[in-house]
């Protein structure tokens, strides 16, 4: 784990930040980029099972 900085928006403020990298430099993602992630992903979800639906196959039943 390494700290390494970028430019970033947190909190409405614009300017260089520290971040958590990985060992091959990647950065983990902040709490509110975790949540937009969570919520990103919960809306694809139900776009999915709403085409299941659609198509008739219970996404319950798979």
């Amino acid at each position: 784990m390494e700290i390494g900085r970028e430019m970033g928006t947190h909190f409405g403020w614009t300017r260089e930040w520290l971040y958590w990298y990985d060992q091959d430099g990647n950065r983990y993602a902040t709490p509110e980029e975790r949540a937009q992630q969570a919520d990103l992903a919960e809306e694809r979800l139900e776009y999915l099972n709403a085409r299941l639906q659609e198509m008739g196959i219970n996404p319950d039943n798979l």
